[in-house]
């Protein structure tokens, strides 16, 4: 039997009778006649679809036919099906129409500006969410570490932290430098016209100590080695050697996550601490070069100027935000799902809720040093 569609009209009502095997060898033709016998329902009110004569049909044949309904509908015909004797056909093109009215709409690129902040808004319990189930996860893992120390993979903490610390330190010790500089040159041209350049040193102390050595340390930190880190392990989740380390019994939190925030949480205030030397070196240029003070009254108000408080203010911070960064990009690398542009979307989004994180808890650490006076 043929392929094709045989169209019955009469008047607003119409009749259609598919024909022959509606199956992928026959895909072209049949698909031509489901073209032409929607071109003759035009101003059709109501379209039965007979089945009985259906000689085949695959999934192929099932998708014209359902499709066809589709339009049918959409255009304003009331499309029904007449299973006769071919109740499986009817079966399969209804779970094909089901399936198909499953499917969300697509999102229309020209969101506007409040659906956007809607939909950020209606996603945000769920991500936070996730952020603290990681996070009992990871505080989980450090009991049943210490019960089982070879559940994590110690051997990779050396590598990590020369990657991360030694590596780093160029780069790191670069942006304390140039940001103990600037302060320097602010210092003298705020202070300097009021005759108050002697405070220099002090605000050099005071901002980079306490505020800025973290912060600018843990920024270079979470661009540079948080990427390493989110890559590497959104890498080995799409290869699949994350599904290998749980198919041999390996917790990935254990084995991967936790040395990496040890290493963060061992280099950050190492890298800190030298990064706020650094910054008084730029502080020290800036003000020897473009005031009147000398080299040796500087680094004598710089001694009154240092304090424990201003140097434990801004150090005992450093542990927190290292292991914020740990567990932002273990826990991206970890969710990552498809191929290597799933890579590099998911170190994108590391790198910034990383950074974002960062100068929040800065910002809560600050306020909470202020309120008890230190």
């Amino acid at each position: 039997m043929s392929v094709g569609i045989r169209t019955d009209r009469e008047g607003d009502r119409a009749r259609i009778v598919p024909t022959g095997p509606f199956d992928l060898a026959h895909a072209t033709t049949a698909a031509r006649a489901v073209e032409n016998a929607e071109a003759l329902l035009a101003g059709c009110d109501s379209v039965d679809v007979d089945l009985a004569q259906l000689d085949r049909i695959d999934g192929a044949g099932a998708v014209l036919l359902a499709r066809l309904l589709d339009r049918l509908d959409a255009d304003g015909h009331h499309a029904s099906l007449i299973e006769g004797s071919n109740g499986e056909a009817a079966r399969l093109i209804a779970g094909y129409r089901e399936r198909r009215a499953d499917q969300p709409p697509p999102q229309t690129r020209a969101m506007s500006l409040l659906a956007r902040i809607g939909a950020l808004a209606a996603h945000l319990p769920g991500k936070a969410n996730e952020a603290l189930d990681f996070t009992g996860r990871c505080a989980l893992a450090l009991p049943k570490a210490a019960a089982t120390p070879n559940s994590v993979d110690w051997r990779s903490l050396p590598r990590l932290i020369q990657e991360i610390g030694a590596d780093g330190l160029p780069v790191a010790s670069a942006a304390n430098l140039l940001v103990g500089l600037i302060i320097g040159f602010l210092g003298v041209s705020q202070l300097g016209p009021l005759g108050a350049a002697a405070y220099i040193p002090g605000l050099v102390v005071v901002a980079h100590f306490r505020e800025l050595g973290p912060l600018v340390t843990a920024i270079v930190v979470a661009g540079r080695s948080g990427a390493g880190l989110a890559s590497e392990i959104a890498t080995m989740t799409v290869s699949e050697e994350i599904d290998a380390l749980r198919s041999m019994g390996f917790d990935p939190v254990r084995w991967l996550v936790l040395p990496r925030c040890l290493a963060l949480a061992a280099t950050l205030p190492l890298l800190t601490w030298i990064g706020d030397l650094l910054a008084l070196i730029g502080g020290l240029a800036a003000a020897t070069a473009f005031s009147q003070m000398t080299p040796r009254a500087y680094i004598e108000a710089t001694g009154d100027a240092i304090t424990a408080g201003h140097l434990l203010a801004g150090l005992v911070e450093t542990p927190f935000l290292a292991v914020a960064i740990g567990l932002i990009a273990c826990g991206q690398g970890l969710l990552t799902r498809g191929g290597a542009a799933a890579v590099g979307a998911r170190t994108t989004t590391a790198v910034v809720l990383a950074i974002f994180s960062v100068i929040v808890i800065s910002a809560v650490f600050t306020f909470f040093f202020a309120l008890l006076g230190i």
